[in-house]
C-alpha cells in the first residue's frame, strides 16, 4: 500500500510474514485464502464507497465465519430424502451448540448479516463501546440476564490496541458463556498477542495482521474508521462535535457520494 507524506511516496506492507510468537500461539487462526486477501485490499482502498465497503465486509465475514465455525459440535438429526416419487429415511447432522453473535457497535453491525446466513438460529446481542482517551467505555448492553449460549462470537472488523475487545471478553466471561471466539478482518500484532496470551481459552480468526499502531491508537494502514465507512457518516473532529451538522466541514466520503 502506497501513501504520500511530506511529498515523499512511502509503501507499507499489508501482508507481513507471520510473527513467530503469533504463529506459535494455538488459539490464533489467520486466513491465507487469496480471494480473501483480494477482498481486504478492496476494503482498505480510499476509493471504496460505503455501498461497496458494506458488500466487501459481508463477503469477507462470510469467509472468516465459515472458518471460525469449523469447531462447532453437531448432533444426529433424522430426515427424509426425495428418491423418485418416494422419500427415504436418512440420518443427518445439525448444529448442537447454542450460538450467540456479539457485534460491537457500530462497525460490528456490518458483519452480522453474513454470520446469520451461516447460523440463522443464532441469537444476536449487541454491545456498544466507545473510547474515552485510551479507555473503552460501555454505553449499551443487550445481553440476556441469563446466559443460555454455549459459544459467543465477538464481531469487530478492526482490532488495534485490543482494549475494546478485551473489555467485551471480560463482560462475556462474567455473563457465563463457556466458549468465546473473536472474528476480525484486520488486527495489529500487538492487539492479537494481547488477546491470545491474556485469554488462551479464547479463539481468534482473522483475515490479516498489520504491524503498526500509531500514537492515536489507530491501526496502520488498517481500513480507516470502519463505522464511518460502513454508513457513510462524516468523521467529526473534537472541535466540531457541538456544532450543528450544517456548520461542520464536509468529508471526502460526502463528496464521493455526491459525485456518484
Amino acid at each position: 500500500m502506497t501513501s504520500i507524506a511530506n511529498g515523499e511516496e512511502t509503501t507499507r506492507s499489508t501482508s507481513p510474514e507471520l510473527d513467530a510468537d503469533i504463529a506459535s500461539l494455538p488459539n490464533i487462526h489467520v486466513s491465507k485464502h487469496p480471494v480473501l486477501s483480494h477482498k481486504i485490499s478492496i476494503l482498505r482502498s480510499s476509493s471504496t464507497i460505503p455501498s461497496s465497503f458494506r458488500s466487501s465486509l459481508r463477503e469477507i465475514t462470510f469467509h472468516l465465519g465459515y472458518e471460525a465455525t469449523a469447531s462447532l459440535t453437531t448432533k444426529p438429526v433424522a430426515l427424509t430424502v426425495p428418491l423418485g416419487h418416494d422419500h427415504i429415511d436418512c440420518m443427518g447432522k445439525g448444529i448442537a451448540d447454542r450460538v450467540a453473535m456479539i457485534p460491537i457497535l457500530r462497525s460490528g453491525l456490518g458483519m452480522i448479516d453474513s454470520m446469520l446466513e451461516l447460523i440463522p438460529k443464532a441469537g444476536v446481542h449487541h454491545i456498544g463501546m466507545y473510547k474515552r482517551g485510551a479507555m473503552p467505555v460501555q454505553y449499551y448492553n443487550r445481553l440476556p440476564r441469563k446466559c443460555e449460549s454455549d459459544v459467543a462470537y465477538i464481531l469487530d472488523p478492526v482490532i488495534a490496541t485490543a482494549s475494546t475487545v478485551m473489555s467485551v471478553i471480560s463482560i462475556l466471561k462474567k455473563w457465563g458463556v463457556s466458549k468465546i471466539h473473536v472474528i476480525s478482518v484486520v488486527v495489529s500484532e500487538e492487539g492479537i498477542k494481547t488477546i491470545a496470551t491474556t485469554h488462551p481459552d479464547v479463539q481468534l480468526t482473522v483475515g490479516t495482521i498489520d504491524k503498526e499502531v500509531n500514537g492515536q491508537g489507530a491501526l496502520v494502514p488498517g481500513i480507516g474508521d470502519a463505522g464511518d465507512r460502513l454508513f457513510g457518516t462524516p468523521m467529526i473532529d473534537d472541535d466540531e462535535e457541538l456544532l450543528h451538522p450544517s456548520k461542520r466541514r464536509k468529508t471526502s466520503i460526502d463528496e464521493q457520494d455526491v459525485a456518484k
